[in-house]
């Protein structure tokens, strides 16, 4: 079993300040199995909103909640939107016998009742499936290949995992995306998927995209968003300022998951990965969310002029600028984009992220730092 004491930390410590816990993230990626350590599955506090049995016992929701004391575990909120005016109710008891930890696999923004009821008291955490600081850095190749997903990860075989995530975005678009009561066909979201899965990594332009899907603009717009809202997807927003300089202002777009990537790629191995056109867009992705996920940054961008400069990340963290270049080489090098960022951004470091083993100075306040040790280094 796969060690995620960092995760039940962050629950831990979350459920000591907040009256309400919300641990959001895809399906599948382990939020049932750590609520588990808190609360027993057969315990009157744990409720699971796919489960028959939990659904009967909340026929009368207050009569069920009300009684309840110590932790109370809801699993699958999404499902039951009605129970957030009754929670904020049980939420501001005093003195307080019970506090919630509710599990959602969909973004507050998509659970807009959590937002409106529970403002105030409502504290939410991602979960996004193993992180590469679990696994170490010995488990880099294979987590990258087959992402985070636990069923994914630990498969037999890369045809099992491979297997495992086709049918996970076959359910999730047939199933999932139903139940969200979002009434968008899986065909044309599948399409969407494909096509975003090919502009991985680059500026979006929904323009293009639109013309490739014959659709609207606007829909296309649409459609990233909910993909975003179900932690499918990431959009990285630029960042600018008055440089004098033309900046790029349009957001990146990036498949969260770089096991699902490959899937909708077709790429079944390793072999395959290393010699597809989008390997280092890949590895781009699978580094900017796992420093992402290490780092937990204030606030995240990235930074692109209409001359050529760029930079993957621009994370603000605890008052300090910090920047990262992630290049899939042996051994990166310095470059003009590099200087030109650590100058215009007035950067306190730039990482240049690699996956590599050694660390090694590139420039003034320009390091090159092994993926593995930069999801350590907090």
């Amino acid at each position: 079993m796969i060690d995620r004491t960092t995760d039940v930390k962050a629950v831990r410590t979350a459920l000591k300040r907040s009256r309400v816990v919300g641990l959001l993230g895809p399906r599948q990626c382990g939020k049932t199995t750590l609520a588990r350590e808190f609360v027993a599955p057969d315990s009157l506090n744990y409720f699971d909103l796919e489960s028959p049995a939990s659904l009967a016992r909340l026929s009368e929701p207050e009569t069920a909640l009300r009684p309840l004391k110590g932790l109370v575990v809801i699993d699958e909120i999404q499902r039951c939107p009605e129970l957030f005016p009754l929670l904020r109710v049980l939420a501001d008891r005093q003195p307080l016998p019970a506090r919630f930890l509710i599990l959602g696999s969909a973004a507050p923004d998509l659970l807009r009742q959590s937002s409106e009821t529970l403002a105030g008291r409502l504290e939410t955490l991602p979960l996004e499936g193993f992180r590469l600081a679990d696994l170490g850095a010995a488990a880099q190749d294979r987590h990258w290949l087959r992402g985070g997903f636990p069923l994914a990860y630990t498969a037999r075989s890369e045809a099992d995992s491979f297997q495992w995530r086709r049918q996970f975005l076959q359910t999730f678009l047939e199933r999932d995306i139903p139940q969200l009561g979002l009434g968008i066909p899986a065909v044309a979201l599948r399409r969407f998927w494909n096509m975003v899965a090919h502009y991985h990594g680059q500026t979006w332009n929904g323009a293009e995209l639109a013309r490739a899907l014959a659709v609207g603009e606007s829909t296309v717009r649409r459609y990233l968003d909910l993909m975003t809202g179900v932690f499918m997807f990431r959009q990285l927003p630029p960042w600018f300022e008055n440089l004098g300089k033309r900046q790029v202002k349009a957001p990146k777009a990036y498949v969260r998951d770089s096991g699902l990537l490959h899937a909708l790629l077709g790429l079944t191995d390793r072999q395959a990965l290393e010699h597809h056109p989008k390997v280092g867009a890949s590895w781009e992705g699978y580094a900017v969310e796992e420093v992402l996920k290490a780092l937990q940054p204030d606030e995240a961008y990235y930074w692109a002029t209409h001359n050529g400069a760029e930079l993957d990340l621009l994370l603000f963290k605890n008052g300090r600028r910090i920047g990262v270049e992630c290049k899939r080489a042996d051994a990166p090098t310095l470059t003009p984009s590099m200087r030109t960022a650590r100058r215009d951004l007035k950067l306190d470091e730039l990482r240049v992220v690699y996956p590599g083993t050694m660390r090694y100075p590139l420039g003034e306040g320009i390091e090159a730092v092994p993926l593995a040790d930069c999801v350590d280094a907090k």
